[in-house]
């Protein structure tokens, strides 16, 4: 299965012209519909890039851990949300999703969260029926003259709320011809703070080490980077096993040719990332009885490349490409203190996709243009054979049996269609609206679970579940239409949209007779209470809604800002509900700001949740409001302090997003939704040279 990565590889590397041709010279700049978030600007000191999303309309966050942030986009979650760094994909290592890919993002080295609002044009990602996600980060700069120029940043914050630290160092040198990043991160913190007690495990550690080099000659750049991942113990009350370990190498080559005035630009990515995680049910958390300790080894090598070329001509332009994403998968659990207990949960797990698209964007008039995109995209997954402890008891050798002989070579061939346009009535008003068809293949633990387990790639949800091989892709129907509205004062930004998905991929119960025979067997011999398994099926759904961002200077000094988020996410062949949709939410934001400093309060507010699905057992939640506060001053052109306060009036609230309490903790029961952390002081020092 891994040939047609290879030779995709093959032809990138072929595509990388030589520098001595003879083209003219053109810098194309692309225009998309995002929202960037300047991570220099934004005041977070979470260890979770991922909370950042949630300054964005349309964006939120599905809590398991301090670490393990998974976006939110829409009511969309998971695979169905395209995240790149830097361009570069990354399949998480845990069947859980403990690292899910924004983790690799390192908040003192980014530049930018750029998040694709809406319908994600097909240049941008192979799967995005739920958005897009790309973390910018910071490799330094090339500068006009021979001799080197050396700068760098140098970040330290503590808070309270875990008596949490993060330090980074990044130092960057660089000429006309050269620049070179070496940068090293190391944060950690102990269990977080509620009103009523702790949240245990929530304590975490982690360190990142970073090299990049660049390249430049004439039109052509060159980059490599690496990065180092090491992520210690650290705590997912809301999973069923806890963070021992998460390491791992990520690799990233890119070449861009820019010409003018020939209308020419290449952008060639190779990246691959080899990642090891190890989780634990005994060492974070209180230790069930030894005969239930449970130890999960896994891994994943990734491997992945695009080629865009980009064509100018007098009414617009072309993006053409192909691209490719290779990810394998190993899960092995056992019981360090019963070397008899063995269970192989996934045993080569390929997934190989590999893509070519055709965008164009295109100027009708001053006032309207528009985006058409076309996809291919060839999926192929296929799994080793499987076998475990479990398959000693009839039921479970009835599912590995059933597996193994089953045809887990699956191929699905998707086609994607995008349609866009915006219309500019003055010049302080735009429209816009937005047509596509996309698609997303199962991911390998929807397709491969054999075994009724929690694998499940973050669901969170304490069900057990077993995959479906036969599984069909899932179909998104999406419809949008906004308004842009800027003035010197004034700006807004609504959107509504209707996600209408076909084959939505859902838990739903189990027909699989051995595995409810199995799990109602293992409750007997263990005096346990959970209920039936679920299993991956194809269902329908529909979500829609809509989300706003706003800004309004109200003077020199003075300015507010907001979001307004609203989404609804349920069935269409049943009448419930889909599980974990964000509730209906606001944040209003006061600012003062003169040349040296700022200060500013921001109320964030959440309505009920009463929405919720009967299937996942979802419980609901009530709403709330928080004030947080921060302020920060420009003390040198080199030096930045801020300090603010979350959570002011510490409110005991729990988010709808923040999962079930999967530990033992004398202050929240098992089963209880996790409840939002208590205030929390904060402090943070910028030192730039």
């Amino acid at each position: 299965m891994r040939n047609p990565i290879y030779l995709g590889l093959a032809a990138a590397l072929i595509a990388l012209p030589s520098y001595g041709d003879d083209l003219e010279e053109l810098i194309v700049t692309a225009r998309h519909d995002t929202r960037t978030i300047n991570v220099t600007d934004e005041l977070s000191i979470s260890p979770d890039v991922a909370q950042l999303l949630k300054k964005a309309p349309g964006a939120s966050v599905n809590g398991n851990g301090p670490l393990t942030g998974i976006p939110q986009y829409r009511g969309m979650y998971g695979p169905r949300v395209a995240t790149s760094m830097n361009g570069a994909q990354l399949a998480p290592s845990g069947p859980n999703w403990m690292d899910p890919p924004i983790s690799y993002a390192v908040g003192g080295q980014l530049e930018s969260l750029e998040i694709y609002r809406g319908i994600v044009p097909v240049s941008v990602a192979q799967e995005a029926i739920g958005g897009a996600i790309d973390a910018r980060a910071n490799r330094g700069n090339f500068t006009t003259g021979e001799d080197f120029e050396l700068s760098g940043r140098m970040i330290g914050s503590a808070q309270t709320v875990n008596s949490g630290y993060h330090l980074n160092t990044a130092v960057y040198a660089g000429n006309r011809n050269h620049r070179i990043k070496a940068a090293a991160m190391t944060e950690s913190g102990d269990d977080a703070e509620f009103k009523d007690g702790d949240i245990t495990p929530t304590e975490y550690e982690r360190q990142r080490y970073d090299l990049g080099y660049g390249f430049r000659s004439g039109d052509h750049t060159l980059q490599l980077d690496y990065g180092y991942n090491d992520t210690g113990d650290s705590g997912t009350p809301a999973l069923p096993m806890d963070i021992e370990s998460i390491e791992g190498d990520l690799y990233n080559l890119s070449y861009t040719l820019d010409r003018d005035p020939s209308g020419l630009q290449i952008a060639i990515d190779l990246y691959a990332s080899d990642l090891d995680h190890r989780m634990t049910n005994y060492e974070l958390r209180d230790a069930p009885p030894v005969a239930r300790w449970r130890r999960n080894t896994a891994a994943s090598d990734n491997l992945g490349f695009n080629v865009a070329t980009t064509l100018l001509d007098e009414t617009g332009r072309w993006v053409i490409g192909f691209d490719g994403f290779s990810a394998e998968h190993d899960s092995d659990i056992d019981n360090p203190s019963n070397p008899m207990f063995f269970l192989t949960n996934f045993n080569n797990a390929e997934r190989d996709v590999y893509g070519v698209f055709a965008e164009r964007h295109q100027e009708f008039n001053s006032a309207w243009r528009g985006e058409f995109g076309l996809r291919y995209n060839r999926v192929e997954m296929d799994a080793g054979k499987v076998d475990g402890t479990p398959a000693t008891m009839p039921p479970g050798q009835m599912l590995r049996d059933a597996f193994n002989s089953a045809q887990r070579d699956q191929d699905d061939n998707n086609i994607d269609l995008v349609a866009r346009a915006w219309y500019k009535a003055s010049e302080t008003t735009s429209w816009y609206a937005g047509l596509a068809r996309k698609h997303r293949s199962p991911s390998y633990q929807e397709r491969y679970l054999w075994l009724p387990l929690e694998a499940t790639g973050g669901l969170a949800d304490g069900n057990t579940y077993t995959g479906n091989i036969k599984l069909d892709p899932e179909v998104s129907n999406q419809v949008e239409f906004g308004l842009d509205y800027s003035n010197d004062s004034l700006t807004l930004s609504p959107r509504i949209f209707y996600n209408k998905v076909d084959d939505y991929i859902q838990g739903t119960p189990s027909e699989v007779a051995p595995a409810v025979m199995l799990v109602r067997m293992l409750n007997d011999m263990n005096g346990t209470s959970n209920p039936d398994p679920l299993q991956f099926n194809n269902v329908d759904a529909e979500l829609y809604g809509f989300d706003l961002d706003w800004a309004w200077r109200v003077g020199e000094h003075w300015s507010m800002s907001g979001l307004v988020n609203y989404v609804r996410g349920k069935r269409d062949d049943t009448s419930d509900d889909l599980y974990r949709i964000a509730p209906p939410n606001a944040t209003v934001r006061l600012d003062y700001s003169t040349a040296s400093w700022s200060a500013g309060i921001e109320s964030v507010m959440y309505a009920k949740q009463d929405n919720v699905s009967d299937t996942n057992r979802e419980q609901e939640t009530s709403g709330y409001g928080v004030v947080n506060m921060s302020a920060s001053w420009q003390a040198t052109p080199s030096l930045q302090l801020a300090a603010g306060v979350d959570n002011l009036f510490d409110r005991k609230y729990r988010d709808h997003l923040g999962g079930y309490n999967r530990a033992a903790n004398e202050d929240i029961d098992r089963g209880e939704r996790l409840p939002g952390y208590g205030v929390n002081a904060f402090a943070r020092v910028v030192y730039e040279f």
